[in-house]
């Protein structure tokens, strides 16, 4: 092998009958199709401002967010070999009930529909012209109907654990809508613990307007406060509920991957522990109770992986450093967000940055950089890529 195998965990993709719900909505989240230029997708509360001029709310996507060619073309243009697909933000937290469960099957469905037909034998055409050995491999992660009833969302996780090309669930952080520390969580905890699927816990909500000074804040500074602060934040929070919740102690089998190298955890995690420790007040329905069994080391050695999209080798250090090692460790992209900002830029400037610092943090160790790479994601998710030998995947 001339390089190592590369594995995009962190890629999101809305397929077609998830862009027509949106479409078909008038209300966050929404897609809004002007009669000129590129429809645009409000996904943000803070997009849907009513002072803004519908053309203009949100953000302009194009086919990237939904069509499968496209995805494949950028894996091709960035060297990856293997893509875990799921669901982007805000999943079907708005959709509640059995619509929900219908939802979440159909697009579970889409979803390992297009990882099987273009992970057979048979190329398609445009396949091809290739040779077997560059063809890109597609698996996923399914959405789950976290409004529905806890044993109708068991349901689909099992059903999950069947499909050949599913590795786990994308999750939100409020969970079925009351956070991941919830007690009512613990059905779908067991759940997925029990048929070993990986949980991929991403942001969406942010931190209250109040958090960045206002509305009139976040109209001043776009989007740089919400995502670049908020987002990481809310990992960080939601995450350290789970812990604070006993969540880690009740199912030590549980396996999470974080987005965005898990927000600020991997600094923060010393002062959290130090915080717990000097707790005196641990309350449960008024009474007091024993805090976390486990230290937030040794579970962000023993469940928590984290992923690469981190765009800094400062960062990156943080979180090889948090989890003991690399062994836990996996890249991504996050496309379709973050694309470049000239046309005339043949590769993404965001995806470039995570590659630089992989690079930076592994200098000449090309073994450790080989396992972010793919290693790691071909090992963790037992990977079978398409045109590969075994041995080029251990």
């Amino acid at each position: 092998m001339s390089r190592p195998l590369v594995v995009d965990i962190h890629t999101h993709m809305y397929p077609p009958s998830y862009m027509a719900m949106l479409r078909a909505r008038k209300e966050v989240p929404y897609i809004y199709d002007p009669e000129n230029g590129p429809p645009r997708l409000i996904i943000l509360s803070s997009d849907d401002n009513p002072a803004i001029p519908l053309h203009q709310r949100g953000r302009p996507i194009d086919t990237s967010y939904s069509d499968i060619d496209v995805k494949l073309s950028f894996m091709r243009q960035h060297g990856i070999d293997c893509s875990v697909l799921s669901l982007a933000n805000p999943w079907l937290d708005f959709i509640h009930g059995k619509e929900a469960i219908t939802w979440a099957q159909r697009i579970n469905d889409d979803l390992e529909s297009t990882c099987a037909v273009n992970n057979k034998d048979e190329d398609r055409d445009r396949n091809e012209s290739r040779p077997l050995d560059e063809k890109q491999s597609l698996f996923a992660f399914g959405v789950l109907p976290t409004r529905a009833d806890p044993n109708d969302i068991v349901i689909e996780i099992k059903r999950l654990g069947n499909l050949p090309h599913m590795r786990g669930a994308i999750l939100g952080t409020t969970g079925l809508g009351n956070g991941l520390d919830d007690r009512a969580m613990d059905p779908v905890w067991h759940a997925l613990e029990e048929t070993e699927q990986l949980v991929f816990l991403h942001p969406h909500y942010g931190l209250p307007d109040e958090a960045f000074g206002g509305k009139s804040k976040i109209a001043q500074y776009g989007h740089v406060l919400p995502l670049a602060l908020g987002f990481p934040l809310e990992t960080t929070i939601a995450v350290t509920r789970m812990l604070l919740g006993g969540v880690f102690d009740r199912f030590p089998r549980l396996r999470v991957l974080l987005a965005h190298s898990g927000g600020t955890l991997p600094f923060l995690a010393g002062r959290i522990e130090s915080c717990i420790i000097h707790e005196r007040g641990f309350m449960d329905n008024g009474g007091p109770v024993r805090g976390p069994h486990r230290s937030i080391w040794n579970v962000l050695k023993t469940n928590i992986y984290l992923d690469s999209v981190v765009y800094g080798a400062a960062g990156l250090q943080a979180a090889i450093e948090a989890g003991g090692g690399v062994d836990r460790l996996m890249f991504g992209t996050d496309h379709p967000f973050f694309p470049p900002l000239s046309k005339d830029e043949e590769k993404w400037p965001s995806v470039m940055t995570n590659y630089k610092a992989i690079s930076d943090s592994c200098g000449d160790d090309a073994p450790t950089a080989a396992s972010i790479l793919g290693g790691n994601a071909i090992r963790i998710l037992k990977l079978r890529l398409a045109g590969r030998s075994p041995r080029c995947q251990e």
